[in-house]
């Protein structure tokens, strides 16, 4: 893919048999935000976000009752023959709710520690060598998360300190970037003093400013191996938080940075938690990073396409193919790399259509209420009457069932992907 750099050379940690750095693929990872206590919530959830393409689910582990309920949890799932690894989320008890509840260490196939949440004093380096302990002797890697808002206040005020001694203070906000990722570093050289390998270790240091995540960061991967979960904390509601998002991992995922991440939207009232995953997949399809799902391509709309018929058909074909995938992913291989065009006019739409692998053009305003189907750079047909769409989502699925069986010489042919 021209312009995207080869991601950086990094360890490889295996979280169930998902890989993430040592050049595997960026890796899309998503959160629960059920209370993990009510077990069938949680279980509906990570069912609903694993269906989605998440390929790694976190819950969090608060309570006693969170701890316990984490093998039922893990249990229900392989019933359902849902196997998406899970992580278990641990701030300020995490130490003591693993003692309490092996089994929970047991059914998890990663640990999430925060350092700033650990604990403080002479009692933090007691309870952060507690959690890697059971890292160690259930074999689960660990993220060490670092988080601007919840910072090592120790390690903080001491980088603040020796800045003030400087000749040349820098700006507090520097300091507190170069204290998140030091705060990283340590924890992880600590984890290893404790006996954790550094192929369990995978990093995080995040923060709710694009500037600053980009520059955190770049500075983390210049000074470490370990592979790197992106992700912009509070990243924020609807269209600002997926901007904000894809703005700060699209510069990072461009220069190589990063081996796997997370798009932490608010969800509106009632929303669904998987459009996190969706906005992830997205992200990276459309860097060419990865391909999850067939893309659709449609025009905007102007004073040519008066008419709805259009936004409808793409939005109605586009929620065919996601809904498709689950079934295709085994059946079609290599159908996710496939274009799709749905073009409102004669302007652009022969043009766009022929450069996908299944295209239509629509009438727009004024124009013969005839859609030419272009298949793979040719007119294939010219569909009109009342039954457009579903002739052309007809269409579509032949051509996927001609193009994507394991026969077909399509299917034999590996999509390409970058990292």
């Amino acid at each position: 893919m021209v312009g995207v750099h080869t991601r950086r050379a990094a360890r490889q940690v295996l979280i169930g048999d998902v890989a993430i750095g040592g050049g595997a693929p960026v890796v899309v990872q998503s959160m629960t935000n059920t209370d993990t206590e009510d077990v069938a919530a949680t279980v509906a959830q990570v069912a609903a976000l694993a269906r989605a393409g998440s390929e790694l689910v976190r819950v969090t582990v608060n309570t006693a009752e969170a701890a316990a309920a984490v093998p039922h949890i893990r249990e229900r799932l392989a019933a359902m023959g849902i196997t998406v690894p899970l992580v278990g989320d641990f701030h300020f008890n995490g130490h003591r709710l693993l003692r309490q509840h092996p089994a929970c260490a047991e059914a998890l196939a990663k640990l999430r520690i925060n350092p700033g949440n650990v604990g403080h004093g002479s009692k933090r380096d007691e309870q952060f060598a507690a959690l890697i302990e059971f890292a160690c002797r259930y074999g689960k890697p660990v993220r060490i998360g670092v988080n601007w808002g919840s910072l090592d206040p120790e390690l903080l005020a001491r980088m603040m300190d020796d800045n003030a001694r400087s000749a040349l203070p820098a700006d507090a906000g520097v300091v507190t970037r170069d204290a998140l990722v030091a705060s990283a570093l340590e924890s992880a050289q600590q984890a290893e003093q404790f006996g954790l390998a550094g192929d369990k270790i995978v990093l995080s240091c995040k923060v709710s400013g694009v500037q600053d995540l980009i520059a955190v960061y770049r500075d983390l991967a210049a000074r470490c191996d370990y592979p790197l979960h992106l992700g912009l904390t509070e990243a924020g509601m609807g269209s600002k938080g997926i901007v904000a998002s894809s703005a700060a991992l699209a510069v990072l995922l461009q220069e190589g940075i990063g081996d796997t991440i997370r798009i932490s939207l608010t969800p509106e009232p009632g929303g669904d938690r998987t459009r996190e995953v969706v906005v992830a997949q997205e992200l990276l399809q459309t860097m060419g990073l990865r391909s999850f799902t067939p893309l659709v391509i449609a025009c905007p709309g102007c004073g040519r396409t008066t008419s709805t018929f259009f936004q409808e058909l793409a939005a109605d074909i586009q929620s065919y193919l996601r809904a498709q995938m689950p079934l295709w992913r085994g059946r079609y291989p290599g159908v996710e790399s496939m274009h799709v065009a749905v073009m409102g006019c004669v302007v652009n739409g022969p043009g766009e259509s022929k450069h996908a692998n299944i295209g239509i053009s629509l009438p727009g305003s004024g124009e013969n209420p005839v859609a030419p189907v272009y298949i793979d750079g040719a007119k294939a047909v010219t569909l009109k009457g009342e039954h457009i769409a579903a002739e052309f989502q007809a269409l579509v699925e032949q051509y996927v069932q001609k193009n994507y069986s394991a026969e077909s010489p399509a299917a034999e042919q590996t999509p390409t992907t970058v990292g």
